[in-house]
């Protein structure tokens, strides 16, 4: 049986801005933009060939307090091409950066190598992203 991650609920204070981040600055697919009265709205966006989507909104229930979702990873096939993306649209990031010796440091992977090469950016709440190259996948 397959398990396959459908979405993502990221935590926002502000819907308008969120959706202006994800669609409009990153070029995410805004899939829906549903409202129901002034206490529901949930907007729904998918990173360009990703399977799993992101969800934010209003009255959604306790997704957690915005800024507090850490950690989430986005996969592309080439993090030069990644990082001079989100440069082009003005998203402050960490440029990228690889482990060397267990250690964190500037620069892609000399080698090219997939699961090493990492951009880190936050949205505009706090919410914290990781850009990861992985030209050949695994699975």
């Amino acid at each position: 049986m397959d398990w396959k991650l459908q979405v993502v609920v990221v935590p926002v204070s502000d819907v308008e801005r969120a959706k202006t981040f994800y669609a409009d600055t990153l070029g995410f697919t805004l899939d829906t933009d549903h409202r129901s009265g002034d206490a529901f709205r949930v907007i729904q966006v998918t990173p360009p060939g990703s399977a799993c989507s992101i969800v934010f909104g209003k009255g959604l229930g306790d997704s957690g307090a915005p800024g507090s979702l850490k950690g989430c990873q986005l996969v592309v096939s080439d993090i030069e091409e990644a990082h001079a993306h989100l440069e082009s649209k003005g998203v402050a990031n960490s440029g990228p950066q690889h482990f060397e010796n267990g250690v964190m440091t500037p620069g892609a992977d000399p080698a090219g190598g997939d699961y090493n090469s990492f951009i880190f950016f936050d949205d505009p709440d706090g919410n914290t992203w990781a850009v990861q190259q992985v030209a050949k996948p695994l699975r």
